[in-house]
């Protein structure tokens, strides 16, 4: 079950990113990058890593793209065009999310006695939980790194803003 969790989580990432090069319309582009962190939040918790998959989708898929799509319509001054959408949306989308649909239902489906007990990551077996773990680091020796990035972060947005305000 976890490699074909694997197969599907990992093609549709690169399908996500490949969709996202091919993009004309940056909004289009953004929410294909969010395709791509979901797929690899489901990665990250196929091995094991749920601290890790939970702040793939909080900070990644939540914070990070909403203010992508900020900057993106702060920046983009101009008359906004109407598009029709991606063809290979339209071509590959729906088929695709119809069969990765049907194909979770059977494997969840024919597989719901031993999801009962399943443990993702099962070679994981520390005393300490991987939280603990990653929580710990991460207030403790990479503090004034974690800190240095929000600053960073603050920074990229009041300068998107001081470039996208226009002269009165």
């Amino acid at each position: 079950m976890q490699l074909a969790l694997f197969i599907i989580f990992g093609a549709l990432a690169v399908a996500g990113a490949v969709n996202l090069l091919l993009q004309r319309h940056p909004i289009n582009s953004a929410l294909s990058l969010v395709v791509v962190m979901m797929s690899l939040a489901v990665l990250y918790w196929s091995l094991g890593a749920e601290f890790l998959a939970a702040a793939q989708v909080i900070v990644y898929s939540g914070a990070i793209m909403v203010l992508f799509v900020f900057v993106i319509m702060l920046l983009n001054a101009g008359e906004e065009e109407r598009t029709t959408g991606s063809r290979a949306a339209y071509i590959a989308g729906f088929p695709g999310a119809a069969a990765i649909f049907c194909l979770l239902s059977f494997v969840f489906l024919s597989e719901s006695k031993a999801l009962g007990t399943a443990n993702l990551g099962g070679y994981l077996n520390h005393a300490v939980s991987n939280i603990s773990e990653v929580s710990s680091l991460l207030f403790t020796k990479l503090l004034l790194p974690f800190e240095v990035t929000s600053i960073l972060i603050l920074v990229a947005i009041l300068g998107a803003v001081v470039l996208a305000r226009k002269e009165q």
